[in-house]
């Protein structure tokens, strides 16, 4: 397990280590098949996190071992791999994420045991105006996904009222996430506003099948549509990340078409995207999801 491996990728020269070493006991899933995994995906995910701060979850033990996040860029990190420096809320403190900009430092991330990327919604040089609306989308038991894609439906609907373009993934956990485009001049206030306010609509609408407050009590057998993620200081999973779950399941962007498939047929397994299946799909269809990148939306004024 000691061993130790030296990878070049570029002009940058990594040294990895305990590449057998399972990381998915379900799967025999191994950290040499995550380096495998992010360097593949890597022309892929990279998009959706340069520019941004990006806060690690390392699980150095597997998905069964402790896991940490880690919002400060270690100091021990190779002199190329860049930070983004960020103003704390709590006390008014700088702190540098790290910028998960190139391959060599996707590569470097899983070799620490990062599993999870997860980014915020503005990038540079504006950090402070998030390129989209997100509506975080989390079942309260019995409720599952296809809860989730039921109100995502539902959101869509709402959205395209406003002439508001709507694109959707999966967590890769038990959730989805449903992302509003904007890349236009906008700030947090604005974005958490209109979610609240989005959301708040949907739950007096179907009060019994949604809420918008965290409690867990208030959650049973409902799907939370969660605004607060609108928020400058959280962060959100990556598009293509993978999650810490029992097998080696991806936040995968679907096409409307493939959540209506699964909602007819009552399969949540037709949501559900591993490792491999989403290398597939990336060699088949590319990424569906880039309009979250390129599409020019803005918010309409709405009556809270």
């Amino acid at each position: 397990m000691a061993t130790k491996e030296q990878l070049r990728i570029g002009n940058r020269r990594l040294e990895l280590s305990n590449l057998d070493k399972i990381f998915y006991p379900e799967t025999g899933f191994t950290k040499g098949d995550m380096v495998v995994y992010y360097r593949a995906i890597a022309p892929v995910v990279l998009p959706y996190l340069k520019g941004r701060p990006v806060t690690l979850k390392r699980y150095p033990d597997g998905v069964t071992g402790n896991f940490f996040y880690e919002k400060r860029c270690p100091p021990h990190r190779p002199e190329w791999v860049g930070t983004i420096k960020m103003r704390r809320h709590r006390d008014d403190k700088d702190v540098e994420y790290c910028a998960v900009d190139s391959v060599a430092a996707l590569v470097w991330a899983a070799n620490m045991g990062n599993l999870e990327l997860h980014s915020t919604l503005a990038r540079l040089p504006h950090l402070d105006r998030p390129t989209a609306v997100v509506f975080d989308l989390d079942p309260g038991p019995p409720a599952g996904i296809l809860d989730c894609a039921e109100i995502a439906t539902r959101l869509r609907d709402l959205l395209d009222e406003l002439s508001l373009k709507a694109l959707c993934k999966t967590s890769g956990s038990k959730g989805m996430q449903l992302y509003v485009p904007l890349n236009t001049k906008v700030t947090y206030e604005d974005t958490a506003a209109f979610a609240l306010t989005v959301a708040t609509q949907l739950a007096t609408e179907t009060p019994g099948k949604v809420v918008t407050k965290m409690k867990k009590e208030l959650r049973t057998g409902k799907v939370l549509i969660d605004w607060s993620q609108n928020d400058g200081h959280k962060t959100t999973v990556c598009a293509y990340s993978l999650r810490a779950r029992p097998r080696p399941t991806v936040s995968t962007p679907v096409t409307w078409e493939e959540i209506g498939r699964a909602r007819q047929k009552k399969d949540p397994d037709l949501l559900t995207f591993e490792f491999q299946q989403v290398l597939n799909r990336i060699e088949k269809h590319e990424d569906i999801f880039g309009p979250v990148r390129k599409l020019r939306q803005r918010l309409p004024k709405i009556e809270a």
